[in-house]
């Protein structure tokens, strides 16, 4: 199977060339770019997964819908709805909302040096949802209240980028945050942002992410 490669970019997200996906993830990974998506039911509540076991990084912890990288000839969107099928076993469109910063080690093992785009979907909450082997171990749905409680308890217990993702939603583009206000309502707030600093802080400090401002 040949190696997977991922993008890599400079702090304004302007590609700058190629490497292997694995040694990005590396300790010193170097940045390039990714995107999480976030499913919703018409409710607002979000489908979250648990990463694999077999994971190198955060196994086993509670991540957004799914995430993965971007091809050279993709934009966030269009790798995201590659994606989609291969994750959950479901065909389905998506929007962009914003796209961020971080570098967060994962014990000795690696880390992830990324700039982020963030992708939002609207699902059926009837719609079934598969574990792919390899690549989700469970899948549930959450409500804001219900993660709300959950990272008072068990932060550490989230991916970072997930966290991040979720708090700067008030950020994203804003035809997006019209058109599905109905699906965010309940996500923005100084109760959720709040929490969702907190938990933020246990994984990364305020200097290692950052909104990426968007070109007009």
């Amino acid at each position: 199977m040949s190696e997977e490669f991922v993008i890599l970019v400079d702090e304004n997200d302007n590609p700058i060339g190629t490497e292997e996906k694995v040694k990005c993830h590396l300790p010193n990974g170097k940045l390039h770019r990714a995107f999480t998506a976030l499913l919703f039911d018409n409710e607002g509540r979000l489908v979250l997964t648990r990463r694999a076991k077999e994971k190198m990084l955060w196994p086993n912890d509670w991540d957004g819908t799914f995430a993965s990288h971007p091809r050279e000839s993709e934009t966030y969107v269009s790798s995201g709805e590659r994606r989609m099928p291969e994750e959950l076993g479901i065909n389905g469109t998506l929007d962009y909302l914003h796209k961020f910063e971080y570098h967060v080690p994962y014990k000795e093992v690696g880390s992830e040096n990324e700039i982020c785009g963030t992708l939002i979907g609207v699902i059926d909450k009837s719609t079934e949802l598969k574990e792919i082997e390899g690549e989700i171990d469970e899948i549930k749905w959450i409500s804001s209240k219900e993660l709300l409680a959950e990272l008072k308890t068990n932060p550490e217990n989230y991916c970072p980028w997930m966290l991040i993702a979720l708090e700067l939603l008030e950020k994203s583009n804003k035809s997006m945050l019209e058109k599905h206000a109905n699906v965010l309502s309940t996500w923005m707030n100084s109760e959720v942002h709040d929490e969702l600093q907190k938990a933020i802080k246990i994984h990364l400090p305020d200097d290692k992410w950052r909104l990426v401002n968007e070109k007009d």
